[in-house]
């Protein structure tokens, strides 16, 4: 890493908010990646969301070696959103990242990322990742073709027959400017245990002015993780409600509401599907409880949008939510 001149060490450039929940077994890979990342104007904001493993001894093993650490521990669990906003209230970087705490970054990553932002001069930059399933790494490319040029982000929403940027939440995908923070698009709905990037995707693509993508592949994603709420069937799984319905109350007093509001809806009804037809999964409480949230929220939703994207899906997908729609009794899931 290049080094900074003294005047320089007390402004921190980057800072990386890293939420932590009992990952023991994950926390030194993690730690060990950010270490391969350092520069004397970075800092590491590595919040312990109140674990109840050995996760804060790890924490404070790596703090002491690693530098620019930062320790933060809030007085109860948040969750991952109220983590990061935890971070994000403490840090002090001109530019914002995220890791979870499972994951990781390949070696001098961060300042590549920085280097991109800085390059394109704009209020974020997105990037492709690596999904690591066991032994298994696929390249996951973020859903826009146009790459190292400045765009607007309003503009990537759409179109709403395609998956666009707004299909692709990963906070952790990308390098934030502060005035982003400053402008309220950067912290996350609390009380979400799942899917809580939706709702900040779409505020980040409505209230940010320029954004580029690049095809960095420095993140490396875990799936399939025992912890991981993608793995657990209960109840916290039905949170994606709450985002989607989140979404579409931003979009009530969007100048573009009547623009953005089909490709919310047919977002909304594609992950409904997804969940319904993984049902099986589910607690068996919770399925039930699934199938009657998603026809009230099939209610809630503006119907004449709804009607056009019943219209536009696949034969398949409509039957599915036109029976939702009408009460009838549950196919079986395929």
């Amino acid at each position: 890493m290049r080094p900074r001149a003294p005047q320089e060490r007390n402004h921190v450039k980057l800072s990386v908010i890293v939420p932590f929940y009992n990952v023991q077994a994950f926390a030194p890979d993690t730690l060990r990646s950010l270490a391969a990342n350092t520069r004397a104007d970075f800092e590491f904001v590595l919040v312990d969301d109140c674990s109840t493993d050995a996760t804060p001894a790890v924490l404070e093993q790596y703090a002491r070696t690693l530098p620019g650490a930062v320790v933060v521990r809030p007085e109860h669990n948040r969750g991952l959103a109220g983590a990061r906003n935890v971070g994000l209230d403490a840090a002090r970087g001109e530019y914002l990242t995220f890791l979870d705490g499972d994951d990781w970054v390949g070696a001098g990553y961060l300042e590549q990322l920085l280097d991109a932002v800085e390059r394109h001069g704009c209020d974020f930059v997105r990037v492709d990742h690596v999904q690591v399933t066991g032994s298994k790494r696929q390249i996951q490319k973020a859903p826009q073709a146009r790459r190292d040029e400045v765009l607007d982000p309003r503009e990537s929403i759409l179109p709403a027959d395609r998956a666009t940027m707004v299909d692709y939440p990963y906070a952790w995908a990308g390098i934030y400017h502060r005035r982003l923070l400053d402008r309220g698009a950067l912290h996350f709905d609390e009380g979400l245990r799942t899917a809580e990037d939706r709702p900040w995707i779409w505020r980040l693509h409505r209230l940010a002015d320029s954004y580029a993508v690049t095809g960095l592949r420095g993140v490396f994603y875990r799936r399939a993780v025992a912890t991981s709420l993608t793995q657990v069937g209960d109840e916290r799984q039905l949170d994606f409600i709450r985002a989607f319905d989140l979404v579409l109350e931003q979009l009530a007093d969007d100048p573009d509401a009547d623009r953005l509001l089909g490709k919310a809806i047919r977002t909304y009804c594609a992950v409904i599907v997804h969940h319904r037809r993984n049902a099986d999964r589910l607690e068996r409480d919770v399925a039930r409880r699934l199938r009657t949230l998603s026809a009230d929220a099939l209610r809630r939703m503006p119907q004449n949008h709804l009607v056009e994207a019943i219209a536009a899906m696949d034969p398949e997908r409509a039957a599915v939510i036109r029976r939702l729609r009408s009460g009838l009794a549950p196919v079986a899931a395929r």
